[in-house]
């Protein structure tokens, strides 16, 4: 199972949707993937969301994972075939919680499809992070 993991500002226009899009497919028909996972707390991971969406109804084999960083019975939305929440994480405080939990994915994923254009904030230091990894990374915001 290959596994790809997204990041993006919160902020994210509208605009980049087709490109991202077309990512989750290229990621798909190119490098096998079949297990995205997204977060859900911003304008990009709803994107992200959407784009897996979309792809699935041609590719159904190919899994949609939802990202927890806080430990709660959310019922999981729509379209989604599971969800995950990284071991250890009940111990790192609530406003630790995010950049730890997309950490952990960033350990867990072979690709990362982020939208980072600005040099500061928790999806710029996600996508560094990555970068040290050693993770093959499609940043869309070039």
């Amino acid at each position: 199972m290959k596994t790809c993991f997204f990041i993006g500002h919160r902020d994210t226009s509208e605009n980049i949707y087709p490109v991202l899009e077309t990512e989750v497919e290229r990621h798909i028909a190119e490098y096998g993937v079949d297990e995205f996972i997204v977060g859900r707390y911003g304008h990009f991971d709803q994107m992200a969301a959407r784009a897996v969406k979309a792809v699935k109804t041609v590719h159904p084999n190919v899994r949609l994972i939802l990202l927890m960083p806080y430990l709660n019975n959310v019922p999981l939305p729509e379209g989604f075939d599971g969800a995950i929440y990284p071991d250890g994480l009940e111990y790192v405080p609530k406003k630790y919680a995010i950049p730890r939990a997309n950490q952990a994915m960033v350990d867990r994923c072979d690709y990362l499809i982020a939208h980072v254009k600005y040099p500061f904030g928790g999806a710029f230091q996600c996508l560094n992070y990555a970068k040290r990894k050693g993770i093959r990374i499609a940043n869309i915001a070039k």
